[in-house]
């Protein structure tokens, strides 16, 4: 029996699907493949926010499980949309990397030592909200591509092809900002000049986890369910990973929030207790609003009700008004 496991082509989704493949096929004893499945973000271009958020790059990968051209699907947590999809379950949360943003910079800047008027460049409002909102003096531009094109848009980054100015394409920016565990898993962190501490910006829901699905039926939680693969999927689980991305989940799903509104959260467990923090931000970065909270509630059920009450929170202290959080 191969195990067949669909991926989006990026070099990115290759790497990280890769070593989940890697680890599937030896806990499991069985023959893994990778198939290549092209998604609506790899196809259209133009502002992720403007396209339908980073849920585009999910749907194709979803109805590759449906159709069953593939077994398992891997995603970067962050990119699920809240809503279940009807007859897929995420079977496993590996354990979660480098939850952090951070700063690749020329010269090895940090945000603090940008000059004013430097050009930083993201294609997340989130990001966007909490750069303006700590040095409004700075110009945060949109843009798109993969982790290499985004770095080569910088000056002087270790691994760069061209030291070519070639606006929009290579060069051009002060700085970009990405998240460690993508570039943990390239082994590109020599580029990074500043990781952002949580209290500066919070990163996306589910952000450095990984989500592992497959056809509800295939998944371990399913009563029934013992076959080799589920067993494969149920060992590579990691508890405390699904218990924090459940809070922050249930966040983003308790504001009715898209994949592109201006929202971080992230929980982590620290003893008996999962402490959750979350932030809403207007996109130009002036209004922001902040809330934590914690439980001892260490059941998925726990951490819903934990996301829950902390939305319930920040849309007690304006975050609707502040904030598009239907951006989709």
């Amino acid at each position: 029996m191969t195990i067949r496991i669909g991926t989006r082509a990026s070099k990115l989704a290759l790497t990280q699907t890769q070593q989940t493949a890697d680890q599937l096929a030896t806990v499991g004893g069985f023959p893994v493949e990778l198939v290549h499945i092209k998604t609506e973000g790899d196809v259209r271009t133009g502002s992720l926010s403007q396209m339908g958020g980073t849920g585009v790059f999910v749907a194709a990968l979803r109805d590759a499980l449906l159709a069953e051209t593939c077994d398992v699907a891997v995603h970067s947590l962050k990119d699920l949309p809240t809503g279940a999809a009807v007859g897929l379950s995420i079977a496993a949360t590996p354990k979660r990397v480098d939850v952090r943003d951070v700063l690749c910079a020329r010269d090895g800047l940090t945000l603090a030592e940008l000059p004013g008027g430097a050009k930083v460049g993201t294609g997340s409002p989130r990001r966007a909200a909490q750069l303006r909102a700590a040095r409004p003096d700075i110009e945060v531009l949109d843009i798109r591509g993969n982790v290499d094109t985004r770095l080569g848009r910088v000056p002087g980054l270790p691994g760069n092809v061209t030291d070519q100015v070639v606006p929009g394409k290579s060069c051009d920016l002060d700085a970009v900002v990405l998240a460690a565990a993508g570039l943990e898993r390239m082994d590109r962190l020599d580029t990074v000049s500043e990781f952002f501490e949580t209290d500066v910006m919070l990163p996306a829901p589910g952000q450095g986890a990984l989500a592992i699905e497959c056809r509800t039926a295939d998944a371990p939680q399913v009563e029934g369910s013992n076959g080799v693969l589920a067993q494969a999927l149920a060992a590579l689980n990691d508890d405390d990973t699904r218990l924090a991305v459940t809070a922050e989940r249930a966040v983003l799903a308790r504001l009715e929030a898209g994949c592109a509104a201006p929202v971080g959260a992230y929980a982590f467990r620290k003893g008996s207790i999962l402490h959750l923090e979350a932030v809403v931000c207007a996109v130009d970065g002036t209004k922001t609003v902040r809330e934590k909270k914690a439980t001892d509630g260490l059941t998925e059920v726990g951490a819903t009700l934990l996301g829950i009450e902390v939305a319930e929170l920040l849309l007690a202290a304006g975050a609707a008004e502040i904030a598009d959080l239907a951006a989709s």
